[in-house]
Order: C-alpha cells, then structure tokens, then sequence
C-alpha cells in the first residue's frame, strides 16, 4: 500500500508501480517458500498467486495445503 498509495498503480502477481514509474514485486516470505518446496504445492501457490494483484498471504497459505 506505501508504493501505490501516493501515485502508484497495483498491476497482476503482486507487481506495483510507484509514483516515479519504477515496477517493484512484492513477494511474501510464505509465497517463496512454496515455490522453492516445489511439486504440487508449489503449483498450487502459484496457480492461486497468478490471479491476484495484491497477494493474499492467506488465499495462498490455504492454496498450499491443497
């Protein structure tokens, strides 16, 4: 919310503009960690992450346990 909230703009996968043009994504340490566990549970988080802006760390808490 700090990067938009004074002139940026959310985009898809957690990636965000601020006020100056610079994308930055911000990744929470629970969608990191499924990835690099890999096999079904990180499919799952990244499924459920592909479809949200902001990541939802409890859309994707639920995702990795199937």
């Amino acid at each position: 919310d700090a990067i938009i909230s004074n002139g940026g703009a959310p985009s898809a996968c957690g990636w965000c503009k601020d006020k100056w043009g610079i994308s930055w994504q911000i990744t929470p340490r629970v969608l990191i960690e499924a990835l690099a566990i890999g096999g079904a549970e990180a499919k799952r988080a990244f499924d459920a992450m592909i479809t949200m802006k902001k990541i939802d760390v409890a859309k994707i808490e639920a995702a990795r346990r199937g």
